[in-house]
């Protein structure tokens, strides 16, 4: 399988498939090595009950649209694990299954990427590893009493999958909110511990949120154009669950399911967990920010003169909080699942490629190193970036630069 290349892709997600449609469009020889098959995050890193965020209408990829009779439905993870499979034969990807990447290694004119003993020599890289696939648990987690039960959202499945008793799910954005929703109605005694979230409807005068996400722009938004790149990229998944009948997905909702809540874990002394007061701040800061989106969308309605053919503006109901605790007794609890989103972390990579945090030190994805690309992490570009319907955008403006590199290295790229 070694050999030499033009451009080596790691990862056959949605990201590296995009990038390889693309590429083969220029005529660009090139491989996609993926450690599992193709789409494994979806087909081994994901809970049995998951749906995509976004409606079927936003599934998007290069030369790929929905073309089902359902396009206001929400893909359960096997739908998107036959969708990305079916497009790498319609793209005809070079992909590489079973193939670990172990280290890549800059050299004079391109790279050198081994895995096990083969060996593939590139003139660029391309990283579409995504960034959902190390889980970021805080270091807290280490004080905990050794009875519990650790998971974060990679290794959760089903309720069934846990231990009798009380579960305390850390993580309040779509991850947090989802599994905690679930436990709670499969009859167990769950509370939430929040931080800062994003709150929103899924549906408002009519339209699922990202239908009024997509036409007021605010995907699209550029990351240079916010105010403060590095938070922006930090910012958490919106409160939401796919499903039929659509339905919302908030604090309120697990509240009325009668979960608990209580603000972020800061600390253990002895058996019990110490939580940070400032919960209710965080659930006003959370109405405020849905309260901002829900007013530009309004005043989209009636800068276009729609408002005729969309149902009145029925704003939710704030936040609610009946109490407000800051310790946990976690002798009653079994299990802990961390929703605390998700660390870059890239061990094969050279250290003269990462940053002190481990991530690929890039710029828009154009990586510092000459010819090192990356590809599908959030908010890379724009909003939407991790999104499948971001990645192809992403890439074809990745594309141009990529070239460029093949070109002033000796490769003649037909367009």
């Amino acid at each position: 399988m070694s050999g030499t290349t033009d451009v080596v892709v790691i990862g056959a997600g949605q990201a590296g498939l995009a990038i390889s449609a693309l590429l083969g469009r220029s005529g660009v020889g090139h491989v996609v090595l993926e450690r599992g098959a193709v789409a494994n995050s979806w087909r081994a890193e994901r809970w049995d009950s998951l749906r995509l965020l976004t409606p079927n209408w936003m599934t998007r990829l290069p030369g790929l649209r929905y073309e089902g009779d359902d396009p206001d439905g929400f893909m359960t993870t096997d739908e998107v694990v036959d969708l990305l499979a079916t497009y790498r034969r319609r793209i005809a990807a070079p992909v590489v299954t079973g193939v670990t990447v172990d280290s890549v290694v800059p050299r004079v004119g391109g790279f050198d990427v081994y895995a096990g003993w083969e060996r593939w020599s590139s003139r660029a890289v391309v990283v579409a590893t995504g960034a959902a696939s190390t889980p970021r648990v805080p270091e807290v987690a280490s004080e905990l009493p050794d009875h519990l039960d650790h998971l974060t959202s990679l290794t959760y499945r089903n309720p069934d999958q846990l231990a009798d008793g009380a579960v305390l799910v850390v993580g309040a954005s779509a991850s947090g909110v989802q599994i905690a929703d679930e436990l709670a109605r499969s009859g167990r005694e769950v509370v939430l511990s929040v931080g800062d979230h994003v709150r929103v409807p899924r549906r408002y005068r009519e339209r699922d949120i990202h239908w009024w996400l997509d036409a007021i722009g605010a995907l699209d938004e550029r990351i240079e154009d916010t105010s403060d790149a590095r938070r922006a990229m930090r910012s958490p998944s919106l409160q939401l669950v796919g499903g039929s009948p659509p339905r919302d997905l908030d604090t309120n909702t697990l509240s009325a399911l009668g979960a608990g809540l209580v603000g972020r874990l800061v600390g253990v002394a002895g058996s019990h967990a110490q939580c940070a007061g400032s919960l209710p701040n965080m659930l006003t800061a959370a109405d405020l920010k849905q309260t901002r989106l829900l007013d530009r969308i309004d005043d989209h309605v009636e800068q276009h003169d729609f408002a005729s053919e969309v149902d009145p503006p029925v704003r939710p109901e704030p936040s609610r909080l009946d109490r407000i605790a800051t310790t946990l007794d976690l002798r009653r609890f079994t299990t802990v699942l961390w929703a605390t989103g998700y660390r870059r972390h890239h061990p094969w990579a050279d250290p003269s490629l990462v940053g002190p945090d481990g991530a690929i030190i890039h710029d828009r994805g154009v990586g510092a190193a000459p010819g090192l690309f990356v590809l599908g992490e959030p908010f890379q570009r724009r909003r939407k970036s991790a999104f499948i319907d971001g990645v192809g955008r992403d890439a074809a403006e990745l594309l141009p630069h990529l070239l460029a590199v093949l070109t002033r290295r000796g490769r003649r790229v037909v367009a």
